[in-house]
């Protein structure tokens, strides 16, 4: 493998949080942004622009790979690819895109991300980006439950278990070639009042004098039974039914690994296969499954792991039109 030892640029550019970096070798040369403040709760993405001369033959014939790592120190945590957002037909030029999920127990230390890229068989390069670590504080609440919410809270039956690994086969799952949202998302609500945030640290109190601690992985928004509900970008369907402890749940797939969630819905307006655009019409907000009143539940899950609805809503994908 050969580390990239020169760093040509490094600026601001697009919106308020990227970076841009570039980097360039005999036969290629390559431009990156990303977002350098690591934020718990929130995810690292990085767009790569990799052009590689014409006159190397070798290049045309290979399929160009790339990798993201995620370092603390000297530790490897994290390693998801690059899936390709366009190339030109002779394969010179390939616009690439990355995200990796932030933990919201992410702790203060010396963060890096390390891009490795092939731009011709046994031919690896690398580089590597510095990141600024900034801390976040999360609410913490507590949640009463009836004997009703308790059950559904603590069933064991195995109904909700297959429930819950189809859902976890569908967001840990990232299909390369599903690219349908590369603009801002926007949120799937006309409501602005929050019942409760993402990262939220939860006690749930049962009725029979019990409890148990967990994460809040979205954002509840109090609104009115029936109040409409609308997709935060366009994508393709990939859930639309009802389970036990969200009640009738939508999800959809945005990105490769990315997906939107949407909890205890009266009513779904969509099927499973269906290909909606951003700010559809996709159901009728509800109190079903697990839920202490009528509210919407919106999530977002990358690569299987829940991140703050708000960090989408920005220029993610450094899309040089914002």
């Amino acid at each position: 493998m050969k580390k990239i030892l020169f760093v040509v640029l490094l600026c601001c550019s697009f919106s308020l949080f990227a970076k841009n970096a570039s980097f360039k070798g005999e036969d290629y040369s390559v431009f990156v942004s990303y977002n350098e403040d690591l934020v718990p709760g929130d995810a690292i993405f990085i767009r790569m622009k990799l052009h590689t001369s014409k006159f190397n033959k070798k290049n045309t014939s290979y399929e160009k790979r790339a990798c993201l790592q995620l370092y603390k120190k000297d530790k490897l945590l994290q390693t998801t690819p690059f899936y390709t957002i366009s190339k030109t037909k002779k394969n010179h030029n390939v616009d690439m895109l990355c995200g990796i999920p932030l933990s919201s127990w992410l702790e203060d230390s010396e963060y890096s991300l390390k891009v490795i890229f092939t731009i011709a068989e046994n031919d690896d390069k690398e580089f590597t980006l510095p990141l600024n670590f900034k801390d976040r504080i999360f609410n913490s609440e507590t949640v009463h439950l009836d004997a009703k919410n308790t059950s559904i809270k603590t069933d064991n039956s195995p109904k909700r278990a297959t429930q819950i690994n189809n859902l976890n086969d569908i967001l840990f799952s990232s299909i390369y070639e599903d690219i349908f949202a590369l603009e801002n998302f926007e949120v799937p609500t006309t409501s602005t009042r929050y019942t409760s945030y993402f990262g939220d640290r939860r006690v749930y109190k049962y009725s029979n004098g019990k409890s148990s601690t967990s994460l809040h992985y979205g954002n509840d928004y109090g609104i009115p039974e029936g109040s409409e509900v609308f997709s935060c970008a366009s994508g393709k369907v990939v859930m639309a039914e009802n389970r036990i402890s969200t009640g009738y749940s939508i999800v959809i797939e945005h990105l490769p690994g990315l997906y939107s969630l949407y909890y205890h819905l009266s009513q779904m307006d969509v099927k499973e296969g269906d290909m909606v655009k951003k700010g559809q019409l996709i159901g009728l907000s509800g109190s079903t499954g697990l839920a202490t009143g009528p509210h919407l539940h919106w999530e977002m899950r990358l690569n299987g792991e829940a991140v703050r609805p708000e960090f989408f809503l920005s220029n993610f994908t450094f899309s040089e039109e914002d």
